[in-house]
C-alpha cells in the first residue's frame, strides 16, 4: 500500500508515519482514505482548516471562479479577486474591530509571513536583535528557525541561527517569578550584553510549544515594556489566528494593537496557501520589490478567503459557537485530568491535555487513529495530544471525538 512513499519519498515525512493510511477524499470534518474508511479529522490541517474540508460554500465561488478562467498566478498584479479580497477584509475584520493596518502579502506560507516581520522590524529600527519566547515556532526558514524553540527544528538549519535571544514564556516559572522580572532587568542593565532588540515575536497561545495559553494581562504587560523600550511587536498568529481561539485575532481579548500581524493557514479559507502580514500604516516603509515572491498572490485563495470572511466573519455568530465548544472540550480534558493526573491546556478550540510521562501522548493518538479520529501531539517531547478540529465541527461530531479522547486515553493509562 505505502510502498511508493516508502521508496520514493523523502525520509522527512512524518504525518504519513502518525496516519499509515492512504487518504482519498475529505468533507466537513471527516477525512477518507481510499477504502471509504472515514476518519473524524481534530488537527483541521495544523489549523488551515477551521472551516472544515471542502466547505460546499467556498468550493462553489471557487469553480465559478476557475470556470470563468479567472486569473490563478498574478504574482502582486492587482486582480478584481484581490480587490475583492481586500475590500472584505476590510469591512468585515479591520473596521469592525478599529483596526488600521497595511496588508502586505509575503509568499504563500507562515514562514513567509514571520520572514518579512523579521526583515521589516530591523529595517524599521536599525537593530538586529529579535527577542523570541521560550517554546515558541516560527517556522522552518532560518530567521523564523532562529526565533523557533524547538532544539530539534534548530538543530535542522545546520548552521548557527543567531540575531535572536530567547525570554521566558508567560508562566515559564510557574508562578514563581513575576511577568518580566528577568527581561527588563536585562533591558535595563547596560551590563547585560543583551543587544538592543528591534522586536519581539510572540504566539498568543503557542500551538506546536505544547498548547502555551498566555494570559491577557501578560500580552499587555509585554506590549507596554515594548513601547516603554522602543521594541516593535509582532504577534504571530498563522496557527491561532482566523478565530481558532474565538476571536478572530488571538489578542484581542488583551485589549492590544500589535506593530505587525502574520497570518495564514486558515486566511485563504479552503486550504489553499495564503499569508498576510499586518503592518501599522507608520511602519510600512518598504521599498517596492524589497521583499517579493513568484506565489504571493494566489488568486483562487483570495477568491475562497473573501467567501469565508462573506459567510463567517459578517457577524460574532462564530466566534460564540467556538468558545461555547472549545468550554466543551474543556471540561472533557479537565475531567480526564483529574482523573489520571495530567493537565488540560488552551482555550478556545485549540486545547491540549499534557502528561508528566512523555510516551503517554504519542499512545493516546496512536489509540486515536486506531478508533477512526485524527490528533496531534505537540509540545517540545510531544507530550501534549493536541485538539483543534475545524470551527464548523457539529455538536455532535464533537461529542463522537471526545468520546474517543476518553477511550483513547483509558485504553492508555488504565
Amino acid at each position: 500500500m505505502n510502498d511508493i512513499f516508502a521508496t520514493l519519498e523523502s525520509e522527512v515525512r512524518s504525518y504519513s508515519r502518525t496516519w499509515p493510511t492512504v487518504f482519498d477524499r475529505a468533507g466537513g470534518s471527516y477525512l477518507y482514505d481510499e477504502d471509504g474508511t472515514g476518519y473524524l479529522d481534530f488537527f483541521a490541517g495544523a489549523g488551515a482548516l477551521n472551516y472544515g474540508h471542502n466547505n460546499p460554500l467556498l468550493k462553489r465561488k471557487l469553480i465559478e471562479y476557475i470556470e470563468r478562467d479567472g486569473v490563478t498566478h498574478g504574482l502582486d498584479q492587482s486582480t478584481v479577486a484581490k480587490r475583492a479580497f481586500l475590500e472584505t477584509f476590510r469591512d468585515n475584520v479591520l473596521e469592525p474591530r478599529g483596526l488600521n493596518y497595511k496588508v502586505q502579502f509575503p509568499g504563500p506560507t507562515g514562514t513567509n509571513s514571520v520572514e518579512s516581520a523579521l526583515k521589516l522590524v530591523r529595517k524599521i529600527t536599525g537593530r538586529e536583535s529579535i527577542i523570541s519566547f521560550t517554546n515558541a515556532f516560527h517556522g522552518m526558514t532560518l530567521g523564523s528557525l532562529s526565533v523557533t524553540g524547538n532544539s530539534m527544528k534548530r538543530g535542522g538549519a545546520g548552521i548557527p541561527l543567531v540575531h535572536a535571544t530567547p525570554m521566558p514564556y508567560d508562566d515559564y516559572f510557574d508562578g514563581q517569578v513575576p511577568d518580566f522580572l528577568y527581561f527588563e532587568k536585562m533591558l535595563e542593565d547596560s551590563g547585560s550584553g543583551l543587544n538592543e532588540p528591534a522586536a519581539v515575536i510572540v504566539e498568543t497561545l503557542q500551538g506546536e510549544g505544547g498548547i502555551n495559553s498566555s494570559r491577557p494581562a501578560w500580552l499587555r504587560g509585554l506590549y507596554e515594556l515594548c513601547q516603554k523600550h522602543g521594541m516593535l511587536m509582532i504577534v504571530d498568529d498563522v496557527q491561532m489566528g482566523c478565530g481558532r481561539t474565538g476571536p478572530f485575532f488571538s489578542f484581542e481579548e488583551a485589549g492590544i494593537q500589535p506593530d505587525i500581524v502574520c497570518l495564514s493557514k486558515s486566511i485563504g479559507g479552503y486550504g489553499l496557501p495564503l499569508a498576510l502580514t499586518l503592518i501599522k500604516p507608520e511602519h510600512d516603509v518598504w521599498e517596492p520589490g524589497e521583499h517579493n515572491g513568484t506565489f504571493r498572490g494566489n488568486n483562487p485563495a483570495f477568491v475562497t478567503a473573501t467567501e469565508a470572511l462573506k459567510q463567517y466573519w459578517a457577524d460574532d455568530s462564530l466566534e460564540k459557537s467556538t468558545i461555547a465548544k472549545g468550554e466543551r472540550v474543556g471540561e472533557v480534558l479537565e475531567e480526564l485530568a483529574a482523573k489520571y493526573g495530567a493537565v488540560a491546556k488552551g482555550r478556545g478550540l485549540a486545547r491540549g491535555l499534557g502528561f508528566e510521562d512523555t510516551d503517554v501522548a504519542g499512545k493516546v493518538s496512536k489509540a486515536a487513529f486506531d478508533r477512526k479520529l485524527l490528533v496531534e501531539t505537540s509540545g517540545p517531547s510531544s507530550e501534549v495530544i493536541k485538539i483543534m478540529p475545524p470551527l464548523t465541527v457539529s455538536d455532535d461530531e464533537l461529542e463522537q471525538g471526545l468520546q474517543i479522547i476518553r477511550d483513547s486515553v483509558h485504553s492508555v493509562l488504565a
